[in-house]
């Protein structure tokens, strides 16, 4: 169980491509998002669909592939472990986000024909 201490599975569609820069050491980082769908039946019975975004960040390799294969839409699984980052912005105010730091990368569905 040590192992899934901190451990994100996502199945979802990328909202757009992925944003990719390479940081002043030469390192290559690729950030996007994910979207989830969640479906049930609420208390009275009806179809409920919820959507949930989720901001991702790839590292070196998996930056590389992200870069060079994914596009808005895409199906992907991922895995990775939650990241929690916190900054000041210009007003003062202490803000808070987290990002799913992607250790691995699937591409799911049909191949886009380009």
């Amino acid at each position: 169980m040590y192992a899934l201490k901190n451990k994100v599975q996502l199945i979802g569609h990328l909202g757009a491509a992925p944003e990719v820069k390479t940081t002043e050491s030469g390192k290559k980082y690729a950030k996007f998002s994910v979207a989830t769908n969640e479906n049930y039946r609420n208390s009275t019975g009806e179809k409920v669909s919820e959507t949930t975004w989720h901001n991702l960040i790839a590292w070196g390799k998996v930056a590389e592939i992200a870069e060079k294969y994914l596009n808005k839409g895409a199906e992907v699984a991922i895995e990775g472990k939650l990241i929690n980052n916190s900054y000041t912005d210009k007003g003062g105010n202490k803000k808070f986000s987290t990002e799913v730091q992607v250790n691995e990368l699937l591409m799911l569905g049909s191949r886009n024909k380009e």
